[in-house]
């Protein structure tokens, strides 16, 4: 056998042995200190593991996102992703403190250190993004129409049919009227000041629909569908990030890559469970191959 024809055969086992070991090197577990060790050594990333748990900045308000249950306990999917940081870190879930706090806290209290990340349904923007770091998105919002089980016109394309006889509730704000108008463009927009009135109108039959987040409609819906029907509509996409301080990219890359493989690789039992609680519905079908990320 010539030197080259060894030097082949050699090369199509060693990529052979890469490649098993690549599959396998899931399996190798490496601990939080090794883990720090290798972060520069102003990271949060080392802060947070020498420290033994996780600081969150989160709400406690607004299902299916951050609420307690009758149990009392803080949970939601912005809770979930907080703990699928915390099994990341430490392998254990359970090793996080989540810290209450007003929407317009999620910035200033990433800034002052106050908390090592928010994550309380941001959305991504240009302009916060001048002011921290986002995280990879965990979840698109959108606007989507929730309507009655049992009325005639529960469907987007009926609602759209009705024309000017559609009425519809949102939120109070300067683009309500021209969002409804984007689907809808001759129903009728009812501006209501809270969104516990935006759905009272829909339930005492004021209007036809209610337009609301995408994440509102799919927890009602799956938590009771004899009271709420999905009109099968949504636009507007916009994307949930969580917001982490500036200049820190160890810990920026660590956050991302937990995510990342939550959603889309082999640890997926804490996002899938929450994806399932908190919107009724299960996370598309992982297929090894091409990523789909």
């Amino acid at each position: 056998m010539s030197d080259n024809s060894q030097r082949r055969d050699f090369l199509k086992l060693g990529m052979g042995s890469i490649a098993i070991a690549g599959a396998a090197a899931s399996m190798v577990a490496v601990s939080g200190k090794q883990a720090a060790a290798q972060s520069a050594s102003d990271s949060l990333l080392r802060t947070i593991i020498d420290r033994g748990h996780l600081i969150v900045g989160t709400g406690s308000t607004n299902a299916p996102w951050h609420f307690e249950n009758d149990a009392g306990e803080l949970v939601g999917m912005d809770i979930t992703m907080g703990r699928i940081l915390a099994k990341g870190l430490f392998d254990d879930a359970t090793k996080v403190e989540f810290v209450k706090q007003d929407a317009a806290q999620r910035v200033p209290n990433v800034v002052t250190g106050k908390v090592d990340i928010s994550i309380q349904f941001m959305t991504m923007s240009s302009q916060r993004a001048q002011l921290v770091n986002f995280s990879r998105p965990y979840y698109v919002e959108g606007v989507a129409l929730l309507t009655r089980p049992d009325a005639d016109n529960k469907t987007f394309d009926k609602l759209l049919a009705g024309g000017s006889a559609t009425r519809v509730s949102i939120l109070q704000n300067v683009d309500a009227e021209s969002g409804v108008h984007k689907v809808l463009p001759d129903a009728q927009v009812m501006q209501i000041d809270t969104q516990a009135n935006v759905l009272q109108a829909l339930e005492a039959k004021r209007v036809d629909a209610a337009a609301v987040d995408l994440s509102t409609v799919r927890w009602l819906v799956s938590r009771d569908p004899n009271r709420y029907f999905d009109a099968g509509k949504t636009w507007n996409a916009m994307l949930y990030g969580a917001a982490l301080k500036q200049g820190d990219l160890d810990w920026l890359q660590f956050v991302d890559s937990c995510f990342t493989i939550a959603m889309f690789g082999h640890e997926n039992e804490l996002y899938d469970a929450g994806f399932k609680d908190f919107f009724g519905l299960e996370p598309p079908v992982r297929k090894p191959g091409f990523p789909t990320i």
